[in-house]
């Protein structure tokens, strides 16, 4: 999966008085697009370093993460798609979309870990400039990840989406779908936790309303950070419960079966916790038990 990079590990603890040197790698949004070199075989990533970027075309870095004693900051001007005019894209280096490259095993892949976390650090600072209990601008919390407001004190913190991927066994059998729109590989049942709503219940809620199945046997698998999406995504395994006709949710679905597991297509890249479990039940593994 995506956050798979040992023997690297990402600390995300929360450092403002972090300074960046000449070789700190340099987060760069532009218009939702990140600054990335991609080489020409179409197999390795890089980010940019400061010394990459002359005079004063950058500015405003605010240190987010590292990897090991790999220093991340994000340039926040550009990450809000504001006007730079002393801003010059490095040689080499160009903006991509992070959704179009998901579909390349990029290496190093803790760059790509790297990405989906910064796209979903700078989303949140993007979306929350101004206090939404009084409007007044907001500014970074002195002590912990957190925008605070000044004037009424109220505390912003990143916002993480809980959400639920379910793998629903039926013999030798699992449920895949295909979304309608978008997404055009396999997946599993999927969705948001509501107001009010316990994860377990989510998953009947979700089963029900995509496929019109019941389901048993409930148990917890992995979870997976997915920054693309502001996401913590908590994958599960359970059973059908009783009668496994399918009636598809065909506005939100435009493919829900039953598939043997030798029958699985697998998705092109191995980053989501969903293809992780796809290919746990087709390599015949028994950690859903």
């Amino acid at each position: 999966m995506i956050q798979d990079i040992l023997p690297y590990k990402l600390n995300n603890s929360y450092q403002p008085d972090a300074k960046p040197d000449e070789d700190s790698l340099i987060v760069v949004f532009k218009d939702n697009k990140l600054l990335l070199k991609i080489d020409s075989s179409g197999e390795n990533v890089d980010f940019p370093r400061l010394k990459d970027f002359k005079g004063d075309s950058i500015s405003d870095l605010t240190y987010i993460f590292s990897v090991d004693e790999e220093k991340f900051f994000l340039a926040e001007a550009l990450c809000l798609n504001n006007e730079n005019p002393g801003f010059e894209t490095p040689a080499g280096y160009a903006f991509y979309n992070l959704r179009r490259i998901m579909g390349y095993e990029l290496e190093p892949k803790r760059y790509m870990y790297a990405a989906f976390t910064a796209y979903h650090l700078s989303q949140w600072y993007e979306n929350n400039s101004f206090c939404g209990r009084c409007g007044n601008k907001v500014m970074k919390d002195s002590f912990e990840r957190a925008l605070v407001c000044p004037k009424c004190g109220n505390k912003i913190y990143p916002r993480i989406n809980p959400a639920v991927i379910v793998g629903v066994i039926n013999g030798d059998r699992i449920l895949l779908t295909k979304y309608k729109t978008g997404f055009a590989h396999n997946a599993l049942i999927a969705g948001f936790t509501e107001i009010g709503e316990t994860v377990e219940e989510t998953i009947a809620r979700e089963v029900m309303e995509e496929t019109g199945l019941k389901v048993k046997n409930i148990r917890y698998y992995k979870s997976q950070p997915w920054g693309i999406a502001g996401d913590i995504l908590i994958g599960y395994f359970c059973d059908v419960d009783g009668d496994d006709t399918i009636s598809m949710d065909e506005s939100e679905l435009k493919y829900a079966e039953w598939v043997y597991r030798d029958d699985i297509v697998l998705q092109p890249y191995d980053y989501s916790l969903t293809n992780e479990m796809m290919r746990m039940f087709k390599e015949g593994n028994r950690v859903w038990n």
